[in-house]
């Protein structure tokens, strides 16, 4: 049995026995072959991912010779002409077949995706998770931009896969011996609210008051040192509440939902996130006038909203960026990192909003004002769960302006201009409806194109597309 391992340095192991898996460009075969999770590559894409620019001449039979010798040294003992079971051809290229725990990337994924209530179980599978690691994830491939990508990806979820173990170790009262690794941690990643808060907590409830308020004092400094912000609003309660003594420090239950019964049909089921009592009554009346709606549960901050997904399965999360335990933009982030997550719309004021690009940049399908029309409301939804994300418009005004500053912008290379016309309308906030409109060209191929660019730019959602835009200059203030 061949065991696959990218957590650190590249290798596969037979048993006791490293296995010579050839040169550098070799080992990349495999390497991309492994990040693609199981699926075929085309040969194609592998000579344009390994000689990103400037393929050789004979790039394909030296892909072709690659695969040959990583097929004797995986399987050794298959016979001449019997088909190779581990690196298989899966025309026009090939795959890994390999099982989840035979490959410690893919089992460490599946071990941090996986749901449960069970703080203790929680604690346990994210140990496992986090012993895999044995240094940085691909480092020998760092010059690829696929491996750079994957990397980064891998290493964000060990980072939540850190955090989530420690908040579920402080929620069960063991706060003290967790102390030091949470110091490490903040430290380490001083940008991470999510780390300050850990810290904090774990402090006052080891009866250390003045080192909890210490510690989001030097949160504070860092990220106005580093960015220009002020703390979040997550960790501005935080303060307030270790000021006041406020009793919920003391103790850190799980949080509790009420999830309403199924009804029959096929209604999307959405959640709705505020810890505002009449936005929560609100968005109710508004979901329940809609027959195709069904409003399936309600949650008054990120840690409940969390919850409410496990349990009950929605369609849509219907999230307001700012609440208390855990913000929405937290909460999406953890939401979204799950495996099949919902669709996740957020819902902003415009009041203090420092988080309105980062929600952007973390995949969510859309945004929407809680002052907008109900239509606007139900349109939002529609769209997400149909993958044409929309973002108000009024939204759209708001981001551009904080790039209205940007020196020198660039549009993305290689995009032709009827791609940039498509960008940019997909950036005002236009639905592939009404781009169809604006283009005279049929709805399904607007949708068509839109995936494409997706794809071709390896973004996550049509989201992320309007951050692109913004920050490549496509659109500007008052476009």
């Amino acid at each position: 049995m061949v065991i696959f391992r990218a957590l650190g340095p590249f290798q596969a192991v037979s048993g006791d026995q490293l296995l010579d898996l050839g040169g550098q460009r070799q080992q990349a075969v495999l390497a991309r072959l492994l990040v693609a999770g199981g699926r075929a590559i085309p040969v194609s894409t592998l000579i344009d991912e390994l000689w990103p620019g400037a393929p050789p001449a004979q790039a394909l039979s030296t892909i072709q010779g690659y695969v040959s010798r990583l097929r004797r040294a995986l399987e050794p003992g298959r016979a001449p002409r019997e088909e190779a079971g581990i690196l298989v051809s899966a025309p026009p290229g090939y795959a890994l077949r390999a099982g989840i725990e035979r490959v410690d990337a893919w089992h460490f994924e599946s071990l941090v995706k996986r749901d449960g209530d069970d703080l203790e179980e929680i604690t346990r599978r994210l140990d496992t998770a986090l012993a895999l690691w044995r240094g940085p994830a691909l480092a020998e491939f760092a010059d690829l931009p696929w491996a750079q990508a994957e990397s980064l990806r891998l290493d964000e979820l060990r980072l939540i896969a850190v955090e989530r173990r420690a908040d579920a170790a402080v929620r069960l009262g063991k706060t003290a011996a967790l102390i030091p690794d949470l110091e490490a941690h903040a430290s380490g990643y001083p940008l991470r609210e999510e780390a300050w808060r850990l810290l904090a907590v774990a402090l006052y409830r080891s009866g250390r008051q003045a080192d909890a308020l210490g510690a989001l004092r030097r949160a504070r400094h860092v990220l106005r040192d580093e960015l220009g912000l002020d703390l979040g609003p997550t960790l501005q309660r935080l303060e307030q509440d270790i000021l006041a003594q406020a009793s919920h420090l003391d103790a850190s239950p799980a949080a509790t939902v009420t999830v309403r019964p199924a009804a029959p049909g096929t209604a999307l089921r959405v959640v709705v996130a505020d810890d505002q009592a009449l936005v929560r009554t609100g968005l109710r009346v508004v979901l329940d006038s809609e027959p195709e709606l069904e409003l399936v549960a309600e949650a008054e901050n990120g840690e409940q909203a969390i919850a409410a997904v496990r349990l009950a399965r929605p369609d849509v999360v219907l999230m307001d960026i700012q609440m208390p335990r855990l913000d929405g933009l937290a909460a999406a982030r953890r939401i979204l990192a799950g495996e099949d997550p919902p669709k996740v719309i957020m819902m902003t004021t415009f009041g203090t909003d420092d988080n309105l690009y980062s929600a952007l940049r973390a995949g969510v399908s859309g945004f929407v004002l809680k002052t907008s029309p109900p239509e606007q409301l139900i349109a939002a939804i529609r769209a997400a769960v149909a993958g044409d994300a929309l973002i108000d418009p009024a939204v759209t005004t708001h981001l551009i302006a904080a790039f209205a500053g940007r020196q020198d912008p660039a549009a993305p290379a290689g995009l032709s201009d009827p791609e940039i016309d498509l960008v940019r309308l997909v950036a005002r906030g236009f639905t592939n409806r009404q781009i169809a409109v604006t283009l005279a060209v049929p709805e399904q191929a607007v949708a068509e194109e839109v995936n494409r660019l997706l794809k071709r730019l390896e973004l996550l959602d049509r989201a992320q597309l309007v951050v692109l835009a913004y920050e490549s200059g496509l659109v500007s203030p008052g476009s």
